[in-house]
């Protein structure tokens, strides 16, 4: 049955976020040949417009405000409300973004509606949405349906496909209001530094735990993500290894970490606690190494290395290199 969808969009480098086209390729699936529409806030907005039609909108709604760059939800909610208002969708998605996370109860609680937070899978059907997220630390999925409309949902970046092939419809641009004002301000920002490809971006993620038994352990993580590619692989770290100072808070994975869903993941000499697996039980594929056979990391493994990391891979870095 056709459907509306409206797509939060963000934008990054003048274009929508990757995890943007993402949901616009979820939203396309959904409409079944209804409008998918997208909010595009922020000054290079209305630049960003072409691209978004590309990856699936038929309409987007434009805040070309540079006001808007900086995330301020007074004034991102009330965009979001204006473009709700005038698109009538039946579901709106969201990154599990920082912005996301923020913006999709407000605006829930706005339309007197639900918001399902950091979701996996979203489907339609005869009994409407219905929208799937990891439950008990990522040890079990639990599907939500709404009675209310519009049905609302955060998603995890990397759990939806972005379109194989360019939308050919026409687009439509809508301008939205300017910004007004914010109760908030923001007095500073500390920006974490981290090189080389994000976390979020990684097709493969190598992480590491305080088995590893000191930060000299993620110099073979590195070397690892290396001989894997600087352009596919990143290291990440569990929670235990950033607080003992040994790799930069930036790259934690878990519950208070980043939230990554790659193809493969890697977890060396990490034990599985509930709080990481919630960070990594998106994976398509988790590898476990660990000296621990009772490790609780081996659960959710799909391939598991009972053995100390020292003894595993060096030879299987030389082996990758060797292949090519």
């Amino acid at each position: 049955m056709a459907q509306d969808i409206l797509v939060i969009g963000e934008v990054e480098d003048g274009a929508p976020a990757s995890v943007t086209a993402e949901l616009l390729g979820a939203a396309r699936r959904l409409a079944d040949g209804g409008n998918v529409s997208v909010t595009l806030l922020g000054a290079a907005a209305a630049g960003a417009a072409d691209a978004a039609f590309a990856a699936g909108a038929d309409r987007a709604y434009v805040g070309a405000d540079g006001a808007y760059d900086e995330f301020q939800p007074d004034q991102w909610i009330a965009a979001a409300q204006a473009a709700v208002e005038q698109a009538s969708p039946a579901a709106v998605l969201m990154a599990q973004s920082g912005i996301g996370r923020d913006l999709a109860p407000r605006l829930a609680f706005r339309l007197d509606s639900a918001a399902a937070m950091d979701c996996v899978a979203v489907e339609s059907g005869d009994g409407g949405f219905r929208a799937t997220r990891p439950c008990y630390g990522g040890n079990a999925q639990a599907t939500y349906s709404f009675a209310t409309s519009p049905a609302i949902a955060t998603v995890r970046a990397k759990s939806q496909e972005p379109l194989a092939d360019p939308h050919s419809g026409a687009g439509e641009t809508v301008e939205l209001a300017a910004a007004g004002e914010s109760r908030g301000t923001i007095a500073g920002r500390e920006q974490a530094v981290s090189e080389g490809l994000q976390l979020q971006d990684a097709s493969m993620v190598v992480s590491g735990g305080r088995g590893l038994g000191g930060p000299e352990g993620f110099e073979v993580m590195e070397a690892l993500a290396s001989a894997l590619g600087d352009d596919k692989a990143a290291v990440g770290a569990s929670r235990a290894a950033c607080d003992l100072g040994w790799y930069p808070v930036s790259q934690q994975v878990g519950l208070t970490g980043k939230v990554v869903t790659p193809d493969l993941y890697i977890a060396v000499a990490i034990s599985g606690a509930s709080q990481h697996m919630a960070g990594c039980s998106g994976s398509k594929t988790i590898v476990a190494i660990n000296r621990d056979e009772e490790a609780n990391i081996f659960k959710s493994a799909r391939f598991g290395v009972v053995a100390d990391y020292k003894a595993v891979l060096p030879p299987l870095i030389e082996a990758i290199k060797a292949a090519g």
